[in-house]
């Protein structure tokens, strides 16, 4: 049975075996990697470094990181097995309104086709409502069927199609 927990260092082999099985350029929404360089994760001291920034991104009591907002990350386990990663931004920005929402998630080739993503986007709203959030904006790109489908499996009402600077994406709207 998958669960969230709090980004661990503890997990870092299962981590890189789960990055090895994306294609190259793949994205990791949710995943906070942007927080880290690609050669740091492969170094203990380095993931466990990058494990701390994502911690600490959700402590509204420190500064976001500059043109970033406050965001709690969660990563989707099943015992020591890395699954995915899901994060909660606690606002929006003027990008995040237009392409990114409030929710992203990611999950690991090897584990797709499982509801692990609807069970963890599901999982993770309570999460959204106790930070503060009455609602919920998430997207998607217009082409990625199954990410529309978990998005509206937890109650996403579409609110629009549009371009954006990061391609077509899919807008939708979860009330809390």
């Amino acid at each position: 049975m998958p669960e969230l927990i709090a980004p661990t260092a503890q997990l870092h082999a299962s981590w890189l075996a789960a990055d090895a099985e994306r294609s190259p350029g793949e994205p990791q929404d949710g995943g906070g990697v942007w927080l880290a360089s690609a050669d740091e994760l492969t170094r203990p001291e380095g993931f466990a470094a990058w494990v701390g920034r994502l911690r600490a991104q959700g402590d509204r009591s420190r500064p976001a990181p500059a043109g970033r907002v406050h965001a709690t990350h969660f990563w989707i386990v099943e015992g020591d097995t890395f699954l995915g990663a899901i994060d909660v931004r606690h606002e929006l920005n003027d990008f995040l309104l237009r392409a990114g929402g409030h929710i992203g998630y990611n999950v690991r080739p090897s584990a797709r086709r499982r509801g692990i993503a609807t069970w963890a986007l599901g999982a993770v709203l309570p999460e959204a409502r106790a930070i503060g959030l009455t609602r919920a904006l998430l997207t998607c790109d217009d082409t990625n069927i199954a990410s529309a489908r978990t998005i509206e499996r937890n109650g996403g009402v579409l609110e629009d199609v549009r371009e954006t600077e990061v391609g077509t994406k899919r807008r939708y709207w979860i009330e809390l």
